[in-house]
């Protein structure tokens, strides 16, 4: 389960396709080393995202994933 405190990183080295939805959603800088060390709700605030909503999203792909 993913958390908006959790750093983007650590999200991507769950399951790298989560990028995906990062980069839909229009975090475009997911690769940047310093976007690596910021949580997510961090770089929600950044790109005017609703951190809430994204965890949501991330969460129910997680979900659906091969193990």
């Amino acid at each position: 389960m993913i958390t908006k405190d959790m750093k983007i990183g650590d999200i991507i080295r769950k399951n790298f396709d989560v990028v995906e939805i990062l980069m839909a959603s229009g975090m475009h800088c997911v690769g940047c080393p310093s976007a690596q060390g910021e949580t997510l709700e961090q770089a929600c605030m950044v790109h005017g995202i609703d951190s809430d909503e994204l965890v949501d999203k991330i969460n129910e792909f997680l979900e659906c994933a091969p193990a």
